[in-house]
């Protein structure tokens, strides 16, 4: 619905993502670190694609932790999957992911893991779009 609107729309896999942002602080770097991580925090809509599987970091934690905390205040969209137990999540961004004025619904999907799929050539997915 949100591309139908015409809507941006922001797809990254969580690490991917904070090596994105980490890139910003090299010498060689396009784009400032401020400008990256203020897109990503205002987008209209943020998918997150396979939270928990970043290096644990505390600096992941609370680049993370902004992230989802900011949109939490904001009342912006984010859909966050996971093949993690909410229980094995950063306690902190569960709370904000469970929280209903977030709409905080969990879905589980039980379904096969679409990463299997472009190991087989059927289909690929960007990194970060």
């Amino acid at each position: 619905q949100a591309l139908d609107r015409n809507e941006r729309v922001l797809f990254a896999v969580v690490p991917d993502l904070l090596d994105h942002l980490r890139s910003t602080f090299g010498p060689s770097s396009e784009v400032a670190y401020d400008e990256r991580f203020e897109l990503v925090r205002t987008v209209p809509l943020l998918i997150l694609d396979d939270l928990g599987t970043e290096s644990a970091t505390a600096w992941a934690r609370e680049k993370l932790y902004q992230i989802v905390n900011h949109r939490y205040n904001l009342e912006l969209p984010t859909v966050i999957t996971s093949n993690r137990a909410p229980e094995q999540l950063d306690q902190r961004i569960l709370s904000r992911m469970s929280q209903r004025a977030f709409a905080g619904e969990i879905l589980r999907v039980s379904a096969e893991d679409y990463r299997r799929q472009i190991g087989s050539g059927r289909s690929s997915s960007p990194a970060m779009t």
